[in-house]
């Protein structure tokens, strides 16, 4: 007779109109925790029959909330960036438990998650509008208006952060906002839902509904939805994209990426090694912003040495967290395989790597790979691990085409103490965030998120300023009262 399987957590449910549900579906998933290969839950995969529920709480509960005047609105989040600093340490380890990166990295993606309810509180300073008289006695005047029910279909890799992109601004616009969490992630989403309740909010104004691929072509097709914003590859991103502005609502996919950091000669070597090393490594290599391509320009041995130095000093289990599972853990492995065979050097490899106590865990450790030539896949492709691929060049303008050569368009760096070459690179450079002795040149607040190429699909990006124009339209308003300003062409 088999014991039952025993769970750290209750089975997870969907959140709707304020209150967590039961699937229509019958059909679960295990929710695994990568550290140590521990079960925490299920999931459940919902039916579309659980979407149109939470569209219906949404539609109900958008007119009041879209007429709640935006300075009333914020107040949710003033309370609810208070809670999330109170409850930090809990939101960390959960969002550790769930994804498998370390606790300080979960820490870090809390307080991120701060910053970004922290923007939203400014945004009735952001969306005042325009008002100018264009003619005498006719007054012109712009407002931002939000758009209805939008929905929000978030990755594994950030299970607070990323929710958090979309969540402030979109809801404090105006919206009534759908989440669909990852199903490897389903946790953190549930936390944040309850959160946003003690802070305030009004049921059906927040819900999450949880699924596979059946549940986001679901949110791309349902006619109750306006808009449709999502991150994770960039092969599901085009398809989510298509998908969506098919159905005629608006989407901003954001997709992979190949991030390049070139090195040259003059680098100050102790820190460009930290960097490299940190900016490949950190949450174990499964971020959009993660370098995964370096660019030696002429002789940089000493750093290249000096990044290896900084690669041995990660250790797995201790300063390195889990990749997400069993299947991304063997992907991993076989790209590192794949180019040894093909001629590249391992100067530090991670294959195989074990925990003591945690032998159930799936862990890869950091991986420097030298004398990668531009066409193999680990140049080439996204590998979502702590894998670095140094190839090297003779000039700028050969490290310059390779970059540009890459399909994606995140991020890219320069490590070098000449300004004019550094400015030089970030006119050339293919990519919507540059970073000079920076390895995650991610912008802080109110700057905004969003890459270029097959990076991201739509306009605009998906936070700080720049998220304002997704999240709503404009309505125009010309107004006349005094007849005796008599009439001319412009009124």
């Amino acid at each position: 007779m088999h014991q039952p399987v025993q769970m750290k957590y209750a089975p997870v449910k969907n959140y709707i109109n304020g209150g967590f549900a039961e699937s229509k579906g019958n059909r679960t998933l295990p929710v695994v925790s990568p550290i140590d290969g521990n079960p925490l839950s299920t999931v459940p995969m919902s039916l579309t029959a659980d979407l149109d529920d939470a569209v219906a709480a949404a539609k109900k509960a958008f007119p009041a909330w879209s007429r709640t005047p935006i300075k009333e609105r914020v107040q949710v989040f003033f309370r609810y960036k208070y809670l999330l600093e109170k409850n930090l340490e809990e939101l960390a380890k959960l969002c550790s438990e769930e994804n498998g990166k370390t606790y300080g990295e979960a820490v870090a993606e809390i307080e991120k998650s701060i910053e970004l309810t922290e923007f939203a509180c400014s945004l009735p300073q952001l969306v005042t509008g325009e008002v100018l008289e264009v003619s005498r006695g006719v007054e012109c005047r712009t407002e931002h208006v939000a758009l209805g029910v939008v929905a929000s279909i978030v990755p594994f890799n950030f299970p607070s952060m990323v929710p958090n992109w979309t969540l402030p601004n979109a809801i404090a616009l105006g919206n009534c906002l759908i989440m669909k969490p990852s199903e490897k992630v389903p946790l953190s989403t549930g936390r944040l839902a309850k959160l946003l309740k003690e802070a305030g909010l009004p049921d059906g104004v927040f819900n999450v509904i949880h699924g596979d691929v059946e549940i986001v072509n679901a949110i791309c097709d349902h006619p109750g939805i306006e808009a449709v914003s999502f991150v994770g590859s960039t092969k599901v991103a085009k398809l989510v994209y298509q998908r969506a502005t098919n159905n005629y609502k608006r989407c901003l996919a954001l997709g992979g990426a190949k991030n390049h950091l070139l090195v040259l000669p003059d680098a100050i070597p102790g820190m460009t090694a930290q960097n490299v090393a940190a900016s490949m490594s950190g949450c174990a290599g499964q971020r959009c912003m993660a370098a995964s391509a370096m660019i030696g320009v002429g002789n940089i041995d000493s750093i290249i040495d000096k990044i290896c130095e900084e690669a041995r000093k990660i250790v797995p289990g201790e300063n390195l967290g889990a990749v997400i599972n069993k299947e991304s853990q063997q992907r991993i492995e076989r790209y590192i395989t794949e180019a040894e065979q093909q001629g590249a050097v391992v100067l530090v490899d991670g294959r195989q790597a074990k925990v003591n106590g945690k032998e159930n865990g799936t862990y890869v450790g950091p991986t420097v790979i030298d004398h990668v030539t531009p066409g193999m896949s680990v140049a080439t492709e996204e590998i979502f691990g702590p894998v670095i691929s140094i190839m090297r060049t003779n000039t700028v303008d050969e490290a310059i085409a390779i970059e540009n050569a890459n399909p994606y368009g995140n991020a890219a760096s320069v490590f070098t103490q000449n300004g004019g070459m550094a400015r030089y690179i970030i006119d050339r450079a293919s990519a919507g965030m540059i970073g000079v002795n920076v390895g995650v040149p991610v912008p802080r607040e109110p700057f905004s998120f969003g890459g270029w190429n097959e990076s991201k699909f739509g306009v605009g990006d998906i936070t700080g300023k720049s998220s304002i124009g997704f999240w709503t339209k404009l309505k125009k308003t010309t107004i006349k009262w005094n007849a005796e300003a008599g009439v001319n062409w412009m009124s």
